[in-house]
């Protein structure tokens, strides 16, 4: 991590690391002709373990960042515009949380001077081995859909933990859409984080927007009071973590682009110069900021479907080796470009828990995320299922599309994946990769009267499809998808 003296050094800045926006500088005591209350509100406070402070802690209000002292003290000059005050968590601590839910931050008051102190407890292991997942879009419309994410959902996740040694240190990342409109099940989405035993880091998603406000200023005020700010950082280990809030809202019900205020951009540019250039940055967003659907649709991007201003995040995390975490789509979907990758995840609910699998035929899942210094491998855990589980193989014919071909679905593809297959125990070479749909999603979700639950639910094209055509009399068709990390993955049909 740069010291923090050095860079204000280099950088030629004095006091906070970048001034407010022009509309929330603090001024004395004031409100605008527009009502907005600009009062001076001074944020002061210690971050400490068992009563010793931790120096290098950022501290934010969400549009400065200052770092706590050498006795880890803090004072930030702030306004009434400024709703949290918040830390950025340093490696080496416990994850601070309520019943599972990640607790980092203060509200703020209207007092003038407001003391904030965080309590933090020193982990007992090395946080540079770790591991997380990303729950994308519980999406949860009823109880019954909620009863599935306690019953189904968490107990799978709590189980994957368990299967681990002892110890492990584990967190989760909750990537938006954690309800469907309905805020009261919020609460019976936190119950779900608890059962699963493992803190959870919260984002917004566009059904977790008030749809009734005037504008994206007020769209994530219940978000705000049941998970705190909408974007942040942490640490731990050698990673850092930052979440940001790309959906904004344009004033009018269900309408929304994928775009990053400039509040945040400054925010984050203030963030990341804390972290060493060529450090691994995790950046977890709901809309993905880039994904190959247009492609596959030949279709323009909509403007709900990606984030327009992409190209403004990337200069930022240029100086980084970045993951960049997101849900929103409901099917899986992998690129990579130099030092950046983005991994678009298939959702918690599949399609809207309408089936067993999402519209691409990703299974209902999440993300498994095993951290080792700086290093991070994956896969993707579908519930129910053996981790093991990272292909489906289907007969001959059963995409109507290929009619003489057998083809496998391999969810979490990358370009750095192989894929082959073998007849009756005989390689005979890799299997050709097309973008098609998913046979038993095709059947599962396609027509009008299909499904029951959700009627509009339609599968989706995925470029993840593999095809072959076998040859004359195979009795055992074996299909073997190696991951970049070198793990084995088989599935195995037999003709009759």
């Amino acid at each position: 991590m740069l010291d923090r003296r050095d860079f204000l050094k280099n950088a030629g800045l004095t006091g906070s690391l970048f001034a407010l926006p022009s509309l929330l500088k603090a001024q004395p005591d004031t409100k605008t002709a527009g009502g907005v209350d600009l009062s001076v509100i001074t944020l002061k406070g210690k971050v400490q373990s068992q009563g010793s402070g931790i120096a290098g802690v950022s501290v934010t209000d969400g549009i400065n960042i200052t770092q706590t002292d050498r006795s880890g003290r803090y004072e930030l000059k702030s306004n009434a515009t400024a709703e949290f005050v918040y830390i950025s968590l340093p490696a080496g601590y416990a994850i601070p949380e309520e019943k599972g839910i990640a607790a980092f931050y203060k509200p703020v008051t209207k007092s003038s001077t407001q003391v904030n102190d965080f309590n933090l407890t020193k982990l007992s292991v090395d946080d540079r081995k770790h591991n997380f997942v990303v729950w994308a879009d519980p999406q949860i419309i009823s109880e019954k859909d909620a009863d599935l994410l306690k019953t189904q959902s968490a107990p799978d996740l709590k189980a994957l933990v368990a299967s681990y040694p002892a110890g492990t240190l584990w967190h989760g990342i909750g990537c938006g859409d954690l309800v469907w409109d309905h805020f009261e099940l919020f609460e019976d989405y936190k119950q779900a984080v608890e059962i699963t035993g493992v803190p959870f880091y919260n984002l917004i998603g566009n059904h977790d927007m008030d749809i009734d406000a005037r504008t994206d200023d007020g769209s994530a005020k219940t978000f705000k009071q049941q998970f705190g700010p909408t974007y942040y950082s942490y640490n731990r280990g050698d990673i850092h973590y930052v979440v940001l809030d790309d959906v904004f809202f344009i004033g009018t019900a269900k309408k929304y682009i994928g775009y990053i205020t400039e509040n945040q951009l400054r925010w984050l540019e203030q963030d990341l110069a804390t972290v060493k250039p060529g450090s691994t940055v995790v950046v977890s967003l709901h809309i993905p900021t880039l994904t190959g659907q247009p492609k596959r649709d030949k279709k323009d991007e909509e403007f709900g479907g990606t984030v327009s201003n992409r190209k403004q995040l990337y200069k930022l995390l240029a100086p980084f080796k970045v993951h960049i975490m997101s849900g929103h789509t409901h099917f899986n979907d992998n690129w990579e470009e130099g030092d950046m990758m983005e991994h678009n995840h298939g959702t918690v609910c599949g399609a809207w828990w309408t089936g067993p699998i999402c519209g691409d035929g990703t299974p209902a899942g999440y993300g498994v995320y095993e951290v080792d210094g700086s290093d991070i491998k994956w896969y993707y855990k579908s519930t129910g299922l053996p981790k093991e589980k990272q292909v489906r193989v289907y007969a001959k014919g059963r995409l109507k599309d290929a009619p003489d071909e057998f083809c496998a679905n391999v969810w979490n593809y990358d370009s750095k994946w192989k894929v082959e297959y073998l007849e009756d125990g005989v390689l005979k070479g890799n299997m050709e990769k097309r973008v098609a749909y998913d046979p038993w999603a095709a059947e599962l979700y396609s027509g009008p009267q299909f499904p029951k639950k959700h009627k509009w639910v339609e599968p989706t094209l995925n470029d993840h499809m593999f095809f072959a055509k076998p040859s004359a009399g195979v009795q055992k068709i074996t299909v073997r998808a190696t991951d970049r990390f070198g793990n084995v993955y088989e599935d195995t049909i037999s003709f009759s």
